[in-house]
């Protein structure tokens, strides 16, 4: 007999098969993966294992389709407080970590350099202490990630970044995310980066291989990503059997590219490299010449905030642009790494293929 959701219902019906059971067929169990991250600090995705990142991302989906889809309130973070140190302003970090820790029924208090004696009166060592013993998370945005890492020794709670100037592994969930919803999957994609060598692109190439994707790389000479990183990229490639291409070539980076990527080419804090950079950059933008390259189901991802010099606005507004639903998954990503960290909570949702 063919085995199939609607047969398995009628066996368990006549063989007395418990809800619980039922309800496992239907949406799966956290024990196919076998992951316990609560109490982790989150400073790097290389620090997670490739179930580790499945795990988040699972649980991201499970979230958006309870709260948002189906309307359920799950009040997960009750009882808990989160402090958010940010030293760069933000949009898309601060809102959807704000939102989204209220959302599940936490308190987050939004600090800045002004508001808290951070670095200056009072030392980064005591204020990871103060504020382990007051709340039960830290998120920063910081310049320097040195300083997470003096923090998340410091601390009792889990360290969440926020960015840094080495890495942004909230926006790369939130990238891995939109593209799961896209493709259904995310082994065997290609991901061409084209732009700066900065903490975006230094995310991908600490994770993507894990999740079975390949990376395309080009940036301009003097501007390459991290030699450190690097290595630990093609380590990781190799590892994983993936594929890694680091050139100065745009259109060879988005030679049968799945996706288009790019970013910020002038950082906070980079603002008098402009005149230098933008000349460095030239070449750079991504077009539709440029997706004439890629392969024939291409897609664009952009962290935000974009300036027309990236990417023009054909690309940027077109039905293959995925950067506002890409900027809405950071609220779901951002809500599942909290959960995952804080909580015992696990996924009702049916584990995804990635």
């Amino acid at each position: 007999m063919l085995f199939n959701g609607r047969n398995f219902v009628s066996i368990a019906k006549l063989a007395g098969t418990s809800k619980q059971l039922l309800r496992q067929f239907w949406y799966g169990t956290p024990a196919q993966m076998n992951v316990h991250i609560k109490g982790q600090d989150l400073l790097t995705l290389q620090n997670y294992t490739a179930d580790e990142l499945k795990y988040l991302l699972w649980m991201a989906s499970d979230l958006k389709q309870r709260i948002k889809h189906k309307g359920e309130y799950l009040p997960l973070m009750q009882g808990k407080s989160l402090a958010m140190i940010f030293e760069k302003r933000s949009t898309r970090t601060r809102l959807s970590t704000e939102t989204g820790f209220a959302l599940l029924g936490g308190h987050p208090s939004f600090l800045t350099r002004q508001d808290i004696h951070l670095g200056t009166n009072e030392s980064l060592t005591d204020t990871a202490r103060v504020l382990s013993s007051m709340t039960n998370a830290i998120l920063a945005r910081v310049y320097d990630h040195n300083d997470l890492d003096l923090m998340a020794k410091e601390a009792t709670i889990p360290i969440i970044n926020g960015l840094s100037d080495l890495y942004h592994p909230l926006q790369i969930l939130a990238d891995y995310l939109t593209l799961q919803e896209h493709f259904g999957g995310l082994k065997g994609l290609t991901i061409a980066w084209i732009g700066d060598g900065n903490n975006v692109l230094q995310s991908f190439m600490t994770s993507a291989a894990k999740l079975g994707m390949h990376l395309r790389i080009a940036t301009p000479r003097g501007f390459e990503p991290d030699l450190r990183i690097t290595k630990i990229t093609e380590q990781n490639s190799k590892e994983y059997g993936t594929k890694l291409l680091l050139t100065t070539d745009p259109l060879e980076a988005a030679d049968s590219a799945n996706v288009l990527v790019t970013d910020t080419w002038i950082s906070m804090g980079q603002e008098e490299e402009k005149k230098e950079r933008l000349k460095a950059f030239q070449g750079y933008q991504i077009t539709m010449q440029t997706a004439k390259s890629a392969a024939s189901n291409w897609t664009f991802l952009h962290c935000l905030p974009r300036k027309p010099e990236e990417v023009d606005d054909e690309v940027f507004y077109s039905p293959r642009s995925l950067v506002f639903q890409e900027a809405e998954n950071r609220k779901w990503t951002i809500m599942a790494v909290m959960v995952s960290l804080l909580t015992d909570y696990s996924p009702q949702l049916r584990k995804p293929t990635f």
